[in-house]
C-alpha cells in the first residue's frame, strides 16, 4: 500500500489517443484528467511549471525521477492555482525538506482537484511522446482503459485551433511599479515577468487579451508587452491586429513565447505546432548577431515558420535567435520598428538567467523613445 494525500493510492493510468496506455497509481481523490500529454525535462520548479498558465489544458509528465521533495512554497506561485490538468511522476516524494515549505506537494495538488499519477515508467513514456509526438491524454482510475473512456477522450478539444488565451487571462486591469508605463496583453501572464518588468524600472499595467488598440493608447504607454499563454497562437484571432495597429506607432514592443508568435503573426509570419514542443530549463539558443549561446526555459507546443534567413510573409522582420536543437527561431525583431520578441522565457522561474539582459535592452528602447519625444517637443 502507498501513502498518499488521500490516504492511500489506486491502481490508475493514463491512456493516449493513439491507444497506448501506461500504468500507475492514483494518488489522491481526483481522477480523469484530460489533457495534451507533454513533457518537461526541468530537474526542479515543478510548483512554478504547475502554476504557468502556458501548462492550461496539459498533463505534465515530469522526466525527473523523483518529485516533491522540497515541497510547495505559495510565494512560489506563477499564477493564482495550478493550471494543468494532471501531473504524471515516476516517484512522488511523501516527505519533504525546506524551511520555507507550507505543505506537501501532494496535498496541494489534490486541494486543487488535480489528479497525480505515479509509479509510471516515465522514461518509456516520455520516448513514445518523442517519437509519436504530444497527444491528447486521459488520466483514469482502473487496471485498464475503457470503451467509455477511450471515446471521452477521442471526443476531446484538440489543442490545435484552440484558444486558450481568452481562458488563461486577467478578468480586469491591474498596475504594478514605478517608471515609464508599459502596457502589458495578459494571455497567460506568468507573476515573474510582473516582477522583472518592476524590478528593471516599469509601472506595469497589466491587461486582458482582448483590449483594445484604443483602449491601450488610452492610457498613454511608454511601453508596450506581449505576455507568454498557452493554446494555438493561430485561435488567437482578436491579437494580431491589435498588435500591429500598436507596434506601428512606434511603441517599444517587447514579446514572450505565445507574445512572440503573435508578434510575427502580426507582421506575416506563420506558425507550425512542433511534434512534441520545447519544455524545460535548458534548451540551447544562438544569439545570431554575437554568435553568444545562452541556456534557456522554455515552454511550448507550436513555432514561428522561418531560418536564419527570415520569417516567410514577413519581410520586416529579422530572425535573432536560434534553437541550436531543431534550428526553430527563438527571437525576432522589426528592422524599422523598436520591436523585438523571444520565444524562450528570460524571466525563468524555474531556469536558467542568461536572458535576464532582455528586460534591460527593452527599457533602452522605452527611454530612447522618450528621449526623442522629449527632444521633439
Amino acid at each position: 500500500m502507498h501513502a498518499s494525500a488521500g490516504g492511500t493510492s489506486r491502481p490508475a493510468f493514463v491512456l493516449l489517443e493513439d491507444g497506448t496506455w501506461y500504468g500507475g497509481r492514483l494518488v489522491g481523490r481526483t481522477a480523469g484528467g484530460l489533457g495534451e500529454v507533454v513533457f518537461t525535462t526541468s530537474l526542479t520548479g515543478y510548483q512554478e511549471t504547475f502554476t504557468d498558465p502556458s501548462y492550461l489544458g496539459q498533463i505534465v509528465v515530469m522526466t525527473a525521477p523523483m518529485i516533491g521533495n522540497y515541497g510547495i512554497t505559495l510565494t512560489d506561485d506563477e499564477s493564482a492555482h495550478p493550471q494543468i490538468s494532471g501531473v504524471i511522476v515516476r516517484e512522488l516524494s511523501q516527505h519533504y525538506s525546506n524551511w520555507q515549505a507550507q505543505q506537501s506537494l501532494a496535498s496541494w495538488l489534490d486541494e486543487a482537484g488535480i489528479p497525480v499519477l505515479t509509479d509510471v515508467d516515465t522514461r518509456r513514456l516520455t520516448r513514445h511522446i518523442r517519437e509519436r509526438g504530444a497527444m491528447r491524454g486521459i488520466i483514469a482510475e482502473g487496471l485498464e482503459p475503457t470503451d467509455s473512456q477511450r471515446a471521452e477522450l477521442l471526443a476531446s478539444p484538440s489543442m490545435e485551433g484552440l484558444d486558450l488565451a481568452s481562458r488563461a487571462t486577467t478578468p480586469s486591469s491591474y498596475t504594478q511599479g514605478e517608471g515609464p508605463l508599459v502596457v502589458a496583453f495578459d494571455y497567460g501572464l506568468k507573476r515573474n515577468i510582473v516582477r522583472m518588468l518592476e524590478r528593471t524600472g516599469f509601472r506595469v499595467e497589466v491587461v486582458p487579451a482582448e483590449t483594445t488598440a484604443a483602449e491601450v493608447l488610452a492610457l498613454h504607454p511608454d511601453g508596450l508587452f506581449l505576455s507568454n499563454g498557452p493554446g494555438d497562437p493561430a485561435a488567437v484571432g482578436y491579437a494580431p491586429a491589435t498588435i500591429r495597429e500598436l507596434a506601428e506607432t512606434g511603441l517599444p514592443t517587447f514579446g514572450i513565447c505565445l507574445g512572440h508568435q503573435l508578434l510575427s503573426l502580426a507582421f506575416g509570419g506563420e506558425t507550425t505546432k512542433l511534434s512534441y514542443g520545447h519544455r524545460g530549463g535548458n534548451h540551447p539558443v544562438q544569439d545570431l548577431k554575437t554568435g553568444k549561446v545562452l541556456i534557456t526555459t522554455q515552454n511550448h507546443g507550436f513555432a514561428v515558420k522561418g531560418s536564419k534567413d527570415g520569417v516567410p510573409g514577413a519581410p520586416e522582420l529579422e530572425v535573432t535567435h536560434l534553437n541550436l536543437n531543431d534550428g526553430t527561431v527563438e527571437g525576432i525583431r522589426h528592422k524599422r520598428l523598436p520591436v523585438f520578441a523571444v520565444q524562450y522565457h528570460p524571466e525563468a522561474a524555474p531556469g536558467p538567467h542568461d536572458a535576464y539582459p532582455h528586460f534591460q535592452q527593452f527599457l533602452d528602447m522605452v527611454r530612447a523613445r522618450l528621449g526623442q519625444n522629449v527632444a521633439t517637443s
